[in-house]
């Protein structure tokens, strides 16, 4: 019976208690399908309004509970956060902050295409390797990434598994070909249907479209384009001093 976990004639008070094991309970993917309600929980614990109320409260403070009148309390689902600045991959990102991060390649091999070869300083006609990848943190889908290189530079990457490494990683180790420059830029957005289906969000949904360009040592090996889940994917700056801040305002016309 839960009201066995809380020691009565312990040190600690009830609601002390009681935010531990429910900690534990989150932990263990318990509440998954649902957080119970106070009234449940009162009767699970056999403790008052008010002890449950104290533990939820600091559940919410964690960032772990949002609370909405009427409704009850629900698990805040967690949110990458990628930090503005120097040059990043999304791979690292995911899994430096404790996700599982996979990749399910959608399109892979050569093409021709005139925008993404301007971005390249090539010629309108000139081959490209372009690789299309959903992808996913812990099995949840976080972003649609399409990128364009050089054939020349990409052609190793069409004979590589990508579900479970990096890019720039792989370029490194086939190539020695590694991003030293480049810019970015970020635009909120409304995902097409393709990409919306991909990502399961409804089309109400916002989400971030990321293009970047990339170089190594003056020359373009990349251009790229990711439409980033707005409600599970945060952008950070760190201002570390003057001047150092990773973006910028721009106008936008129209």
């Amino acid at each position: 019976m839960t009201s066995a976990r809380l020691d009565r004639d312990g040190p600690l008070p009830l609601w002390a208690q009681l935010l531990h094991d429910l900690r534990d309970r989150l932990a263990t993917g318990e509440f998954d399908r649902g957080f119970p309600t106070d009234r449940e929980l009162m009767d699970q614990y056999e403790v008052s309004r008010h002890t449950v109320r104290e533990a939820v409260r600091k559940l919410q403070d964690e960032g772990v509970l949002e609370r909405e009148r009427g409704r009850g309390s629900f698990i805040k689902q967690p949110v990458l956060h990628q930090p503005l600045g120097p040059l990043y991959s999304l791979f690292r990102s995911i899994e430096d902050q404790g996700y599982e991060q996979r990749s399910t390649v959608l399109t892979s091999g050569e093409v021709t295409d005139t925008a993404a070869a301007g971005q390249l300083d090539l010629e309108p006609d000139a081959e490209l390797v372009h690789l299309r990848r959903l992808r996913l943190a812990d099995e949840v889908p976080i972003a649609v990434d399409d990128l364009w290189l050089p054939a020349e530079v990409g052609r190793p990457l069409l004979m590589v598994d990508l579900e479970h490494t990096a890019v720039y990683a792989e370029l490194d180790r086939l190539t020695g070909v590694r991003p030293t420059s480049g810019w970015e830029r970020i635009n909120p957005g409304l995902a097409d249907e393709t990409d919306r289906a991909l990502l399961d969000i409804p089309a109400d949904q916002a989400v971030f479209v990321v293009e970047r360009r990339t170089e190594s040592d003056g020359v373009a090996i990349e251009w790229r384009r990711t439409v980033v889940r707005g409600d599970r994917y945060t952008f950070v700056t760190d201002w570390t001093g003057p001047g150092t801040a990773g973006s910028q305002f721009a106008p936008r016309s129209g």
